[in-house]
């Protein structure tokens, strides 16, 4: 099993080989108990038809710090394995070439990772979650930096708490960019004028690269605002999960203790 602890979501991935066989969803609430995520996590496997006793391992990647230790002991509960949660001390066959490394987010690592064993080098990776991050990984297949911005949703949370007249609006592509309407116009905005700046990153980060580079993306809103980008970019949902996976594999005879015994 794979789980990716986002801020705004937590995905779960289970495996069988390299085939993904189920994925799902939870809110990340940094209230709750372990006892309360091991229960959910119960459902989303018992929604997906998967028995808990066939999970041999596990692997987290958290950018949320408090939800770490909560969240392994919960999968504890339920697969009664140790997960590996990714940082230092594992092993992921990634260089990273900036300056500080272990500034470096788990999630970035990972899906550069899959980004590296799938697609040619140079390339660009654009993960659309609450954050918007872009790394660059080079002809070497290093990884060399990134870019983050304020993802999409918070650009909407700001406009409509910060504003007194502009409403809610859902994240959908207006008919044309000039809006005839508030909703149209602050549609136009967040989701053409976020693929905008995608195109133009892009643009500034190959000729950093020296060159061109493929263009891939992940994350809850890829599929909103990628379609919009006048670039060709690889929509790959599973790109995290699939990281995940593989820096598991590097380290399960070394790192990873097995199943918990009864006593």
């Amino acid at each position: 099993m794979t789980v990716d602890i986002g801020n705004s979501h937590i995905v779960l991935g289970g495996f069988t080989g390299e085939q993904l066989a189920f994925s799902g969803r939870m809110v990340t609430q940094t209230h709750r108990t372990d006892d309360q995520y091991a229960v959910e996590i119960q459902q989303i496997m018992q929604l997906y038809g998967v028995d808990p006793a066939q999970i041999d391992g596990c692997i987290i990647s958290s950018v949320v710090p408090e939800l770490s230790a909560p969240f392994q002991r919960a999968l504890e509960k339920v697969i009664r394995a140790r997960p590996m949660l990714l940082g230092p001390g594992l092993r992921t066959g990634l260089n990273i070439r900036i300056d500080d490394p272990g500034q470096l987010g788990p999630d970035l690592v990972a899906a550069a990772v899959a980004a590296i064993a799938h697609y040619p080098a140079p390339c660009l990776i654009f993960d659309l979650g609450t954050a918007i991050t872009i790394s660059a990984v080079d002809r070497a297949a290093d990884f060399v930096g990134c870019v983050i911005c304020a993802g999409t949703r918070l650009m909407l949370d700001a406009l409509t708490s910060r504003t007194a007249l502009l409403p809610h609006v859902s994240l959908e592509a207006p008919a044309a960019a000039i809006g005839k309407n508030s909703m149209a116009s602050m549609q136009s905005g967040l989701v053409y004028g976020t693929a905008a700046m995608l195109d133009g990153l892009a643009d500034r980060m190959e000729r950093e690269l020296g060159g061109p580079a493929t263009l891939v993306a992940t994350g809850g809103l890829a599929r909103s605002i990628v379609p919009h980008c006048t670039h060709s970019i690889v929509i790959h949902d599973s790109l995290l999960l699939e990281g995940l996976r593989l820096i598991y594999e590097k380290n399960r005879k070394q790192k990873f203790p097995g199943k918990i015994r009864e006593t």
